[in-house]
C-alpha cells in the first residue's frame, strides 16, 4: 500500500480536529511527513495544516535550518512557525533538548488540535533496544505510543508502521531535499551508537529485526494496558475520600493497598504516580516499602523526582511545588473583608464579622494557645492533635493573630472565633504541581 494511503488511514480518526500542526525539523522524516500531508490536502478534505520548527541553538549548523524549513513550507503552501527555545544543560543534553522541544510544541497547541511527528518503525526499534539496555519495565519497553495527550491537544505519530527506507525512497522519488544533523554522526551519544553501530549489525544477521522489535513493543504495550486495567481496579478501593476534602491533595488510603501482593502494590502506586512524577528506578522502590512499613506514629517520607509521598493518618499524600517550601510569614491583613493571598500558601478568606484591630496571618511555631468558649485557654498543639490533622499540614495552616493573641485557626470550625466577633477562616491551599502528564 502506498505511503500516502497508509498515512491517510492513520490520521483518519483525527479528521475532525480544528487544526493539524506538523513538527518540522527539516530532516528526512519530518520533510516526508510534511510533503505527504500537503499533497493529501490537495485531494482530501483535511483540517488546516501548519508546521512548527523548534530551534534549539545548540550548534552552528542549525542556524540555517529555519530558512530551509521556510523555503520548504512556502513551496508547499503551508504556514510555518519558528520557535526559539533555551536548553538547560545537565547530565543528558539529549533529554534536555527533547523536553524543551516538547514543552514548546505543547504550548502551541490549541484545544483539541493535533500535533503530528515523524517517528518511524526504525525509531521504535531503537527506542525499545535503548530502554531495554537501561533496564526499563513493561511501560518503558512498550515504546512510543501512536498517540497521547499533549498540552491542550493530542500528539500523533502516524508513521510508526513505516520504515526509514520507505521514507527515503519516497523523498528521492519526489526530489525532496532535507537537512542532515551533524550531531547524528556522534556515536558518543547513546542513541547514535545504537543507530550507527548496533542496528546495522542486527539487520545484517536478522534482516527483519526492526519489524520484530517494533512488534515486540506492540505486545508489551498490550501487556501494559492490562496492567493499567488491574491498577485501575486496585486503586478504586484506595481512592476513598479523605477526612479533609478541602485539602485538595492527591492521596490514597493505605490499607487497601497493603492487602495486595507487593507486585500489585507497585503496579498500582506506579500508575497513580505516573501523573505526578518521573518514575523511580527499581532500587528506589525500597522507599515505598519504608513508607508502607513504618511505625504508626512515624512520619515517613519517600522523596521522588518531582515531589514526595508522605504518610499520615492511614493515607499516603502526594506533595510538590509550594507544599515543599516553608510559607512566608507573618502576612498583614489590613482588610479582612477581602480575600488575602498568602505567599506560597494559597488564599485565605473570612466569613462573618471581621475582628477589630491590626490583624496578621502567621504559622505555628510552638507554644501557641487559643481561647475557646467553655474550655478556656487550650494549647494549640493539643487541639490540632485532637483534630487529627496530618502532620505535614500543621505547620502551614493559617493562624489569625491580633497582636500576640491567637484568634482563630483556618478551616477548623471548632477553632474559630465566637461571641461578638464570630467568624470563620476559609483557606484554599496552594496548587499542588501535577508534575509530568
Amino acid at each position: 500500500m502506498p505511503l500516502s494511503s497508509r498515512l491517510l488511514s492513520a490520521v483518519s480518526p483525527w479528521r475532525s480536529a480544528p487544526a493539524w500542526r506538523i513538527a518540522l525539523s527539516g530532516g528526512l522524516d519530518s520533510t516526508v511527513l510534511l510533503h505527504l500531508l500537503a499533497t493529501l490536502a490537495r485531494c482530501e478534505r483535511l483540517p488546516p495544516l501548519s508546521a512548527i520548527h523548534v530551534h534549539h541553538g545548540l550548534q552552528v549548523a542549525a542556524d540555517a535550518w529555519p530558512a530551509h524549513c521556510q523555503a520548504l513550507c512556502a513551496g508547499l503552501g503551508v504556514p510555518l512557525q519558528v520557535l526559539h527555545v533555551k536548553v538547560d544543560g545537565g547530565a543528558s543534553l539529549e533529554r534536555a533538548a527533547r523536553e524543551a522541544r516538547y514543552a514548546a510544541l505543547a504550548g502551541c497547541l490549541g484545544e483539541d488540535e493535533l500535533l503530528l511527528t515523524a517517528q518511524h518503525r526504525d525509531d521504535q526499534a531503537e527506542t525499545l533496544l535503548f530502554r531495554l539496555l537501561r533496564g526499563a519495565g513493561v511501560r518503558g519497553l512498550a515504546g512510543m505510543p501512536t498517540s497521547r495527550p499533549l498540552g491542550r491537544g493530542t500528539l500523533l505519530r502516524p508513521l510508526l508502521d513505516c520504515s526509514r527506507a520507505e521514507l527515503e525512497d519516497y523523498a528521492r522519488a519526489q526530489g525532496l531535499s532535507w537537512v542532515e544533523d551533524p550531531s547524528n554522526a556522534d556515536t558518543r551519544l547513546s542513541r547514535n551508537f545504537l543507530r550507527q553501530r548496533i542496528m546495522p549489525a542486527l539487520r545484517e544477521r536478522w534482516p527483519q529485526s526492526d519489524a520484530s522489535l517494533a512488534r515486540a513493543a506492540a505486545h508489551l504495550r498490550e501487556a501494559q494496558e492490562l496492567l493499567d486495567e488491574l491498577a485501575g481496579q486496585d486503586l478504586l478501593a484506595a481512592r476513598t475520600e479523605s477526612p479533609w476534602p478541602w485539602l485538595n491533595l492527591p492521596s490514597l488510603e493505605l490499607a487497601p493497598l497493603t492487602r495486595l501482593s507487593h507486585a500489585r502494590q507497585r503496579n498500582a502506586v506506579r500508575t497513580w504516580l505516573a501523573g505526578h512524577t518521573r518514575m523511580p528506578d527499581s532500587d528506589h522502590w525500597a522507599g515505598w516499602e519504608a513508607l508502607r512499613d513504618a511505625a504508626v506514629d512515624a512520619q515517613p517520607v519517600w522523596r521522588l523526582g518531582d515531589g514526595e509521598l508522605q504518610r499520615a493518618d492511614g493515607r499516603v499524600w502526594w506533595l510538590s511545588g509550594d507544599w515543599l517550601r516553608v510559607p512566608e510569614a507573618p502576612v498583614p491583613w489590613p482588610d479582612p473583608s477581602s480575600p488575602l493571598k498568602l505567599p506560597g500558601n494559597g488564599l485565605l478568606s473570612l466569613e462573618g464579622v471581621p475582628p477589630s484591630g491590626a490583624l496578621e496571618v502567621r504559622y505555628r511555631q510552638g507554644g501557641e494557645v487559643l481561647q475557646l468558649p467553655g474550655r478556656g485557654r487550650r494549647d494549640l498543639k493539643r487541639l490540632l492533635n485532637e483534630a487529627g490533622l496530618p502532620a505535614f499540614l500543621r505547620g502551614r495552616l493559617p493562624l489569625l493573630f491580633r497582636d500576640d493573641e491567637l484568634l482563630a485557626v483556618a478551616n477548623l470550625p471548632l477553632l474559630g472565633a465566637s461571641g461578638a466577633e464570630a467568624f470563620r477562616l476559609h483557606w484554599r491551599g496552594p496548587t499542588n504541581d501535577q508534575g509530568l502528564s
